[in-house]
């Protein structure tokens, strides 16, 4: 009897040790688990720029003040009749 036991105890170990360390078992899920959330998050971001990236391009696309404005930041235009500034730091004289 005692063999009895001593085999089925034997048996639920080996079942218990793949259902948490063995292949696909708990340790695997939570590792995947942890993968997914780092996607997701990653994801999340690059939701965030494509969504700006769209609502820039539709701004170039439908109005002539993004357009100005970045021809104006990027290219350092001016218009006929406005003067320009250029305001240096003390910092920058290195």
């Amino acid at each position: 009897m005692r063999l009895l036991y001593f085999v089925l105890i034997l048996i639920l170990s080996l079942l218990l040790y793949h259902f948490v360390a063995g292949n696909n078992g708990l340790m695997d899920y939570k590792r995947i688990e942890r993968e997914v959330d780092i996607q997701y998050n990653n994801n999340q971001v690059l939701l965030e720029r494509n969504t700006a990236l769209k609502n820039e391009i539709l701004d170039l696309r439908n109005g002539n003040d993004a357009i100005e404005e970045r021809t104006r930041n990027e290219l350092g235009m001016i218009k006929k009749g406005e003067t320009f500034y250029r305001i240096i730091n003390d910092d920058d004289k290195n």
